[in-house]
């Protein structure tokens, strides 16, 4: 699955056109590198998010196409 997409159907970032933005100007790195929208993420990797004074450290437990609400959160592990 896409970086912009997991980061949206995780709900770590609300919308995937501002995913999109986020990585385009370099604020997201998995496994401690740079990663484009376009990284196809797997289970184990650690996402680490810049957005303004906010830091966010991830690691991916599941990827899975759809999510609800209540199922988002088992995605990923905060670190």
């Amino acid at each position: 699955m896409r970086l912009d997409k997991y980061l949206k159907v995780s709900r770590l970032i609300k919308r995937r056109t501002v995913a999109n933005e986020v990585c385009d100007a370099k604020h997201v790195s998995v496994n401690g590198k740079v990663a484009r929208a376009s990284y196809d993420v797997k289970q184990g990797d650690v996402i680490e998010i810049q957005m303004g004074e906010n830091k966010i450290r991830a690691e991916v437990l599941a990827v899975n196409e759809y999510a609800t609400k209540e199922n988002a959160s088992g995605m990923y592990k905060l670190l």
